[in-house]
């Protein structure tokens, strides 16, 4: 327990790993269409010489109408920002261990409910809460997905940025020797 509990806070640290989180869960969704993958535009409009206008290849280049789009944004961009290993369990050490000076996690000895009402009673004074539980429990996740301002994970899938979103940690107390 004074392993967890006893880091040393650096933000500089903690800032890394959740920007890396949030950065990794972007979705690349802007995509506009060049002018090899505008539809048509297979023919030459017109022949080189002898008819008095400009010489131009295809309908679809980017200076036409209806034809692709120069420099736009394109979804082959790499959205991974890597982060190692022993940086992102230091940074959760850190903010467990933050949470624990200001008292707010809170321990019990197993949590198992198969209903919401059962989960509601044991965290109802608790505004914003961060179920961990030692064992993934399919009963338990389902009774509480379901509440507002609650979040459940197991305590081998912890990480910086679900700590952060929650104001309270509810644990178990084997996910502690997990962690560990």
């Amino acid at each position: 327990m004074e392993k967890i509990f006893k880091e040393k806070l650096n933000p500089d640290l903690i800032y890394q790993v959740v920007y890396s989180q949030l950065f990794c869960r972007k979705q690349k969704t802007a995509h506009t269409k060049d002018r090899q993958e505008v539809r048509g535009g297979g023919k030459k409009p017109w022949r080189q010489k002898g008819t008095g206008r400009a010489r131009h290849g295809s309908i679809r280049s980017p200076l036409w109408k209806g034809g692709g789009v120069t420099f736009g944004p394109r979804k082959e961009k790499n959205l991974k920002k890597r982060i190692p290993l022993k940086m992102k369990k230091k940074a959760v050490l850190m903010i467990l261990s933050a949470k624990e000076k200001e008292n707010l996690i809170v321990f019990t000895e197993k949590i198992k409910a198969e209903k919401t009402k059962e989960i509601y009673k044991i965290i109802k004074d608790l505004k914003s809460v961060l179920i961990v539980l030692a064992n993934h429990d399919i009963k338990t996740v389902k009774a509480a997905r379901n509440i507002p301002k609650t979040g459940i994970i197991s305590a081998k899938d912890l990480n910086a940025l679900d700590l952060l979103q929650y104001k309270y940690v509810l644990m178990e107390e084997q996910a502690l020797k997990i962690i560990k």
